[in-house]
Formats: C-alpha cells, sequence, structure tokens
C-alpha cells in the first residue's frame, strides 16, 4: 500500500470494506474472519476512528501476530500486511473458502462493523455461497405413502426413462432423488400433482398485458402441477399467445412462430432450473405489446457473474438440473445461453437482452410489433392473402393470425369440435376461454342456436363484422 492510497483510505472513513484500529485490537481475528466472509477489506492499525494517523511501534512483532491469528481461522486466511507512515496495514484479499470461522463462532461484516452470525444467518450464508443446495435438501412435506401415486410416478418414469420392471424406490434412491427415506425438494417437485404443496413459490405465472405496461392484464394463468408439466404449460402459453404466421408453398403450408420456439424453450427451463426456490417471488412470464419477458428470481448463482453468461454454466439446483438433462430437456449442459443467442439469430429476430440484479435475473425477447404474417385458405402457389390490421387489444388476446384462420375456416357455420380441430387445440376450457368466448365477445362470430348456449346443435357463424373481414381476406 503506498502513502496516497493510505490517505485516500483515511480521508473515506470507515465502511464496509474498511476498519480503523488506534491500536492492536483484542478481537482481530473476529475483524480478519468478517472481512473474509465478504468481498474482503483493509484494517489499518494506528489510526483512530475520525480517520487520524497515530501509528504504532513494533510493526515486526505485531505483523508476525497478525499472521498467526490469520491462520488460526478455520480455514486459515490469507493476509497481508504493509507498514505505511507509522500505519500497519492488514489487507484480506476476497477469499475463496467461504464460510471462514474464528474461535468456533462466524462472523460477517455489517455496513462498518462486524457482527456474530446467528443460526439462520449461517443456514442463509450455506445457501448464498451455494454450500448448500435447497434442490438436495429434505422436503418433509413430502409424504411416500400419499403422494407417490401411481399416476405420479408412471408420468415422471416415462419422462425419465425409468425401465418398467425397476422398483419406484430403488429408482429414486440410485437418482438421488430420495435420501436415507426422504424425498429430496427436486424429486418432490418432479413427483408433484400440485408443487405449492412442497414450495409455495414454486409454480409460474403467466400473462398477457396490454400495451407495454403491467397496469392492464387482459389474461393471466397460474401454473402448479409437477415442474416437467409446469414447463409444458408455459411453452403452450406462449405459443397460443404469440403471433403466428401461415406460410403458404406449393405443397401446404408452414407456421412460424413470432420468436424461435427453440429459444423460448431454453429460457424457460433455464429460469425454472436456476432460480432461487427459497425466495417468495415466482418465476413470471408476461406478454406485452412490444416484447416478451421471462423473470427469475434469485439473480445469479454464487460463483456466477454477469460477464460468464453464455461463457460458464453454474448451476443453482443441479440435481434438478441433471435430470432436466436426462429427460432431454436440456440438450448439454451449459449451452443454453448460447443457443438462445444462436437460434434467434438463424431465426432473423434480434437476440434477447439479459438483465441482471442480486434479486433477478430477466431476459427480454423483443417482439415483432410491425409483423405482417401471411395466411391464405388455399393451398395454391398464387400470391399469398395478407390480413389486414386489427387492434392491438384484440390480437393481446386472440391474435390476428387466429382471427383470420377462424374467419376464413367459417365461411359456412361451423361446430365446437370443428373450430377446435383447424386450431389443433385438445382442451375444451382453454378453447372456450381463450378462443372462442373473445372471438364472441368481439364481434367475429355468433351462435347458431343464441337461445341455447349448450344445445347440441349448436353451431358458430360470421357476424356482419366477420363477414367485412373475410371479403378482405380473399379479395
Amino acid at each position: 500500500m503506498t502513502e496516497k492510497t493510505l490517505s485516500n483510505i483515511t480521508a473515506l472513513g470507515e465502511g464496509f470494506t474498511t476498519e480503523f484500529k488506534r491500536s492492536m485490537p483484542s478481537n482481530l481475528g473476529r475483524e480478519i474472519c468478517a472481512f473474509a466472509n465478504a468481498t474482503g477489506g483493509v484494517i489499518l492499525i494506528g489510526v483512530t476512528d475520525d480517520g487520524e494517523i497515530v501509528g504504532v511501534t513494533h510493526h515486526n512483532r505485531l505483523k508476525s501476530q497478525v499472521q498467526s491469528i490469520a491462520r488460526s481461522a478455520d480455514p486459515p486466511i490469507a493476509v497481508e500486511t504493509d507498514s505505511v507512515n507509522g500505519v500497519l496495514c492488514v489487507t484480506i484479499p476476497e477469499q475463496h473458502g467461504k464460510p471462514y470461522s474464528f474461535g468456533g463462532k462466524y462472523y460477517i461484516r455489517e455496513g462498518a462493523s462486524s457482527q456474530q452470525m446467528s443460526r439462520d444467518e449461517i443456514r442463509e450464508f450455506f445457501f448464498k455461497e451455494g454450500l448448500i443446495r435447497f434442490d438436495k435438501t429434505p422436503c418433509h412435506n413430502f409424504k411416500i405413502d400419499r403422494d407417490l401415486t401411481p399416476e405420479a410416478w408412471a408420468r415422471f418414469a416415462a419422462r425419465a426413462h425409468i425401465p418398467n420392471e425397476m422398483d419406484p424406490i430403488v429408482a429414486l434412491e440410485n437418482l438421488h432423488l430420495l435420501e436415507n427415506g426422504i424425498m429430496t425438494h427436486a424429486g418432490a417437485w418432479l413427483l408433484a400433482e400440485d408443487i405449492t404443496r412442497y414450495t409455495l413459490t414454486a409454480g409460474v405465472t403467466c400473462a398477457v398485458l396490454r400495451g407495454t405496461t403491467n397496469t392492464h392484464i387482459i389474461d393471466l394463468k397460474n401454473f402448479t402441477g409437477d415442474i416437467c408439466s409446469i414447463y409444458d404449460d408455459c411453452i403452450a402459453y406462449m405459443q397460443a399467445k404469440l403471433n403466428t404466421a401461415l406460410i403458404p408453398h406449393a405443397h401446404g403450408r408452414d407456421e412460424r412462430l413470432e420468436l424461435p420456439e427453440d429459444a423460448l424453450r431454453e429460457a424457460m427451463v433455464n429460469a425454472i432450473a436456476h432460480r432461487d426456490y427459497r425466495s417468495t417471488a415466482k418465476v413470471q412470464v408476461h406478454i406485452f405489446y412490444d416484447r416478451l419477458e421471462i423473470v427469475t428470481p434469485g439473480g445469479l448463482p454464487a460463483g456466477m457473474r454477469e460477464e460468464d453468461l453464455g461463457i460458464r454454466s453454474v448451476p443453482r439446483n443441479p440435481l434438478l438440473f441433471g435430470m432436466f438433462h436426462r429427460m432431454g430437456m436440456v440438450e448439454q449442459i451449459g449451452s443454453g445461453i448460447r443457443r438462445i443467442r444462436q437460434e434467434c439469430r438463424d431465426y432473423g429476430v434480434e437476440e434477447p437482452v439479459i438483465e441482471v440484479s442480486d434479486n433477478w435475473v430477466v431476459t427480454t425477447f423483443k417482439r415483432q410489433v410491425e409483423h405482417g404474417g401471411q395466411i391464405t385458405p388455399h393451398v395454391t402457389e398464387q400470391v399469398p392473402y395478407r390480413y389486414p390490421t386489427i387492434p392491438e387489444q384484440v390480437t393481446a388476446q386472440v391474435t390476428a393470425q387466429v382471427i383470420a384462420q377462424v374467419v376464413l375456416y367459417c365461411r359456412e357455420p361451423r361446430a365446437t369440435k370443428e373450430i377446435m380441430g383447424v386450431l389443433e387445440l385438445k382442451h375444451w376450457k382453454t378453447f372456450r376461454s381463450n378462443y372462442l368466448q373473445p372471438l364472441l365477445d368481439d364481434g367475429w362470430l355468433e351462435m347458431t342456436v343464441p337461445d341455447k348456449p349448450t344445445s347440441s346443435k349448436q353451431k358458430y357463424r360470421l357476424t356482419v363484422k366477420g363477414r367485412k373481414l373475410l371479403a378482405e381476406l380473399v379479395n
């Protein structure tokens, strides 16, 4: 340390990384330990609390004492000592063997002072440093005899490629999902009927929002099954709510989602696999008019920096992530961000923006606001038809492509199952709430038997508004 550096430090005063001591303190071990458990720092011996340099003597003896104290920590702490202007400068570099204890106790920096950690703080510290993995901890709420149902096991075994003849308990133990007869949290999430029974905020919330702010929610879904079903539900939700262009060609037509599905899948699996499951927040998917955001609680895992994204991977939940790899949800460990960026480049859309804070990671895909997909009612080689502009408040609920597809199909009255078939939908409730009702409410379709909505003879035909759109589509 130089004289100028010493002068600058004393001028700034004590803080999170700086401690002043008039003389050799009796609690130096505690101070060194606290800095080692934080981001490092410097202790200036021979400086008063207000930054006045008074100096100390016998530096060689004091340096020996400092090194002896640092070595007596568990594990030993590496420190550097310098003598500058009569001040003994003890520098504690950022350490990589956390946590450190001194005299059997753990200390941490809190503001400009050092404090002993409580039991809960020690536990939190271990989690933060990645020394305890939450997905590997026992889930006492999961009861084998109650929750390991034949249906849950069959669903999981098929995904995880478990041999039919293998006993479930043996398989779970070999996969380290069951330890000493108790299910781990990773195992509970994979086998859950309702994941919130075991971890309250482990579900995912998906929403469509009007415009570009979160002030008006148009559609909201909470997914809370097992963790793999939640992933599937989120992908299906994004597919249903994003625009899909119908591209005709000589042999039929291709559907093209406005954002690359593989990139969305990779981003979604990253959010679910790498989130902090101790957080009180959920993973959230927000679909705005101009962008899609995937919000992951917990920030980056211990050992990861923002500049490491796309270069190296440090799974926060390695047991869960390993199971995702086994199930084929992750193609190659450590390649997620690179694959997302490459998929977007290959697809011809902008790469997502990834923003990182202590508590969140937000992945933002820019939507093609001026997207003008193509659609045709026939498989021909003629110039494809282009659907007209439809107001945002409609497309946010039922995309313009869906409206055009249904209008073209319903030139004659159609039954519910027929419309579901052309949209390739299987679930009646999803079709009714997300497609049929908005089409009725917005005046594109009307019932043929309006007095008996549930009639077995009920069909749906175009309104005046719907027929006007049809004329625009085919002319």
